[in-house]
């Protein structure tokens, strides 16, 4: 009986040792008409992670520079202070929104950092004490000054949490107006004041006007083009932190600090962080802002200050880097607004001591009441909110609900 013959089914030629080669990194790139699809997490945490982000946040820029040439040197000045104050509320929003810490003693950090750049960065006269050195020397030293203050209060927010913390920091700006109304040779003294430190860098005096890159720029707007580079370094500093494990750190001690210490966040070191880097912000805020200004008293880091604070927080949005510009702004301008409706209403007079109704200020304070208490009810989100609801509802028309 023969054996049927088999075939020999040929086995697939190995391939060359030349092609087998290690995979290399995976470059994930976006899908093309869906710019949202997320393959990776290095996409989902950029900083611009979508193209309409990054035309609008050119467009703004670009906006932003402009708007020297577009209004008046009054106006601008508003303008001015609100993005230095900006700064200030981003640095309160990295404490209180992203790490939860409730604080009111903004107002004591932004005066440290104020007297310092003063100090550092003033002329010395026959009544207060001043070095005149750079700004690049007094600007990061008033941050620095502040911070390390700030960073002796993280202990005791471990400890404390929520109105009892809120307490202790108070306690922070009636000790800082003692402080500053006692040491006369440094403050002043209350009633008179000292002058801000000398705006000036890389040879160009921000208190003059003149010539600048072959256009007369009038005092105004070099200072609000140095305020609009201030905030644009800070507020990439603070996006690019919130999107670190120190941001994520600071959200998971904020929603639940028991299981964020669980996990292995050291609560201590997270807290202290928080209020150093909250209080360096509001240092450099404090040099800037009242370097602007010229001169400022003792008088100007009370309690108020630090509510105004907490209220472009609480009306631009919790938590949100935007949002804390937009609340800025809003709250800076808002003594403009005051003045401007003085005209329009007749029972609203433009001093404390008119014939109508209310004064200015009278009609500030309580401005400043209903916002809080009207975004806190209706729109608790703030005016990034608002603008959340009104980006989506024409992201979504025609078929909007």
């Amino acid at each position: 009986m023969s054996t049927p013959s088999r075939t020999p089914t040929s086995s697939p030629s190995p391939r060359p040792a030349s092609v087998a080669t290690a995979p290399g990194p995976t470059r994930h790139r976006p899908v093309r008409g869906r710019p949202r699809l997320r393959t990776s997490y290095a996409q989902d945490l950029a900083l611009l992670n979508t193209p309409a982000k990054r035309r609008s946040t050119i467009a703004l820029v670009v906006v932003s520079f402009l708007v020297p040439f577009l209004v008046t040197d009054d106006l601008l000045l508003v303008f001015t202070l609100g993005l230095i104050a900006s700064v200030g509320t981003i640095g309160l929003n990295l404490v209180t929104g992203y790490a939860g810490q409730v604080s009111l003693g903004h107002a004591f950090f932004i005066g440290v950092g104020a007297y310092t750049g003063a100090i550092l960065g003033g002329s010395e006269d026959a009544s207060v004490v001043g070095y005149g050195l750079p700004m690049l020397v007094w600007l990061p030293a008033a941050g620095l000054v502040a911070a390390l203050l700030g960073a002796l209060v993280g202990p005791i927010a471990v400890r404390l949490r929520g109105l009892y913390l809120a307490i202790v920091t108070l306690g922070l700006v009636f000790l800082g107006d003692h402080v500053f109304r006692e040491a006369d040779s440094l403050t002043g003294g209350p009633g008179v004041g000292r002058r801000g430190a000398q705006l000036e860098i890389l040879g160009i005096d921000f208190n003059a006007s003149g010539m600048l890159l072959g256009l007369e720029i009038s005092r105004a707007q070099r200072q609000f083009f140095l305020a609009l580079v201030f905030l644009i370094v800070f507020a990439v500093l603070a996006r690019n932190l919130t999107r670190s494990g120190v941001g994520r750190a600071f959200a998971a001690v904020r929603d639940r600090d028991v299981a964020a210490e669980v996990i292995g966040i050291d609560i201590t070191r997270t807290k202290m962080l928080a209020f150093a880097l909250s209080s360096f912000f509001a240092g450099v805020t404090g040099a800037m802002y009242y370097a602007v200004i010229g001169v400022f008293e003792p008088g100007a880091f009370g309690l108020l200050l630090s509510v105004q604070y907490l209220a472009m927080v609480l009306i631009g949005g919790v938590a949100t880097i935007s949002g804390s510009i937009m609340g800025a702004l809003f709250i800076t301008a808002l003594p403009r607004i005051s003045q401007e409706l003085a005209h329009v209403v007749p029972f609203i007079s433009e001093s404390a001591t008119g014939g109508g109704l209310l004064s200015v200020f009278q009609l500030e304070a309580i401005l400043y009441g209903l916002l809080i208490v009207g975004f806190l009810i209706f729109e608790p989100r703030g005016l990034y909110g608002i603008w959340l609801r009104i980006r989506n509802y024409w992201k979504g028309w025609p078929f909007s609900y």
